[in-house]
């Protein structure tokens, strides 16, 4: 087997990356737009994204000039001759608290562990880390601090459900925010990145002339990576990936695109990324196919499991739905205690910009992938916090794909029987057909719902494996027939004749009724 470039996967540490070879995709043209201008950004990504490495590309840089960049774009362009301090803080290392003074102490404890490794000396003899940080910031010589800040919110996020807390470490942390602002003298360069954006925490009130690039369209390709980049950067991996999965170069493509691309963080919405570390798992085991790698290492980030403690989220009979928002929300700051739903799915990956008229973003899902991870997220309000296998309604795709109809209908049950039912009661026909496009999702399918023909519109129809699933469902309430409304459901199949457009595989039909007195499906026919 011919031998490949390593690929950079989680490797986080720009020299490290270089100095071993992996592959980079160059990035520095942008890096060179924002690092040459003596200013402070901040950027909002999800996770897994590439913010760590970033960070670190910005630290290599400002910390020992071009030793790292041979033969990227940033060699050519790149004046400035200096070296400066580099003073880079990972705020994920803040999360381990759940008081105030445990935060104070841990605070503390990180800042004065980096000025002892960095061998920088406060004026003053203390123990307090924030206190020697931020005396000895003040006696550096002007422009010679370059301050970067990874996962800035980690430490407010970790306290989202508690809003005494939230605001208690909001004001801790203000006082290393405010030195930074009485300080700006000496500060060359500054990066900050996070995955929200909350008012109220003094970075943005007191920094007043930090501009936020998360949504500018000129640096919408700073993260992650274009299709372009892709066939460049990796096509010795797209050939083995061709191989190992009996693809052609297309359909790899057209399989890539569909299940890690469409992420946009450009207001202009004229760009759109493939998500790094999908692309990269898929890249290094391709034989374990097209898998959500996404949600399993980075898709639940603590902001939303913070915010899923004391909030709701949209109820799943918005699943798959676009949704919209005014473009200003997901520009501005928000308030811990009115943080909006859909800005915080937005900033956290599970939504992202389809379309943007006059000043309403509207939304949707960049992906297979994410859409099946927000089928997870919203499964599990649907089940209580369970899971489908806490429930024993696992291996829902198998049954579809292998066993008959009476395995679906039992699974179903289980689902429906396990379900909130005080917060999500079955309604009508949408209700059920929403929830079991949910579940479905969730197990990894792409349910099709209200699918036309030239005689009407299903329900819900689902390949699985080689078999393709019609379901016309029917609702029935106290007082109602369920067996005359299984007739009118199998007559509806029948007569307009869903399903008949597929060509391939078996074709299964079923009409199912659903009881809103006995919560669960009493009647079904195969059609």
């Amino acid at each position: 087997m011919r031998e490949l470039q390593p690929l950079p996967l989680g490797t986080s540490d720009f020299s490290a990356l270089r100095s071993s070879g992996q592959i980079y995709v160059d990035k520095t043209a942008l890096v060179y737009e924002i690092a040459s201008n003596r200013q402070k950004f901040f950027l909002s990504r999800p996770r897994r994204f590439g913010k760590s490495l970033l960070i670190s590309t910005f630290e290599s840089l400002f910390k020992y000039g071009l030793r790292d960049f041979e033969g990227l774009v940033i060699g050519k362009l790149w004046k400035d001759k200096g070296t400066y301090q580099v003073v880079r803080l990972d705020f994920s290392n803040l999360k381990d608290f759940s008081t105030l003074e445990q935060f104070r102490i841990v605070l503390d404890r990180y800042l004065m562990d980096f000025m002892q490794r960095n061998c920088f000396v406060s004026p003053i003899q203390t123990t307090e880390g924030l206190r020697a940080f931020t005396n000895w910031l003040a006696v550096q010589q002007k422009n010679s601090v370059v301050l970067l800040i990874d996962e800035y919110d980690a430490p407010l996020t970790t306290c989202l459900s508690n809003p005494n807390l939230f605001e208690e470490v909001r004001r801790l942390l203000a006082t290393l925010y405010a030195a930074v602002k009485s300080n700006d003298g000496v500060i060359r360069f500054f990066f900050m990145t996070g995955i929200t954006k909350f008012n109220k925490t003094s970075i943005f009130s007191e920094l007043n002339t930090l501009t936020d690039i998360s949504l500018d369209a000129d640096f919408g390709t700073l993260l992650g990576y274009n299709e372009e980049e892709i066939q460049q950067y990796f096509g010795s991996y797209l050939e083995r990936a061709q191989e190992v999965l009996g693809l052609s170069y297309d359909e790899l493509l057209t399989e890539l695109r569909k299940n890690y691309d469409g992420f946009c963080f450009d207001e202009e919405t004229s760009s759109h990324v493939y998500a790094p570390w999908s692309v990269l798992n898929l890249l290094s085991r391709p034989r374990k196919g097209f898998q959500n790698y996404w949600f399993e290492s980075g898709g639940r980030p603590s902001a939303l499991l913070q915010y899923l403690k004391s909030h709701a989220l949209r109820n799943p009979e918005e699943y798959n739905k676009q949704q919209s928002i005014a473009l200003s929300t997901l520009s501005s700051s928000a308030d811990a205690k009115t943080l909006s739903d859909l800005g915080l799915l937005t900033q956290a990956g599970y939504l992202t910009l389809k379309k943007v008229v006059g000043t309403t973003a509207y939304l949707g899902y960049p992906n297979e992938e994410v859409r099946s991870s927000m089928a997870h997220l919203y499964t599990e309000c649907l089940l209580a916090g369970r899971t489908v296998e806490q429930v024993g309604a696992d291996n829902i795709a198998y049954r579809l794909a292998a066993e008959n109809a009476e395995s679906a209908l039992h699974i179903l049950n289980r689902l429906f029987s396990s379900i909130d039912y005080q917060h999500y009661p079955v309604k009508d026909e949408s209700s059920v057909r929403a929830f079991i496009q949910v579940f479905f999702s969730g197990a990894g399918l792409t349910p099709i719902v209200e699918q036309h023909n030239h005689m009407g519109r299903s329900d819900l129809e689902v390949r699985a494996g080689n078999r393709y699933w019609v379901m016309e469902f029917k609702v029935c309430r106290k007082g109602q027939s369920s067996k005359s409304l299984l007739q009118e459901a199998v007559g509806q199949v029948c007569q307009n004749e869903y399903g008949k457009q597929v060509e391939t595989g078996e074709l299964i039909r079923v009409a199912l009724v659903f009881s809103q007195e006995k919560r669960k499906f009493v009647e079904m026919a195969v059609c």
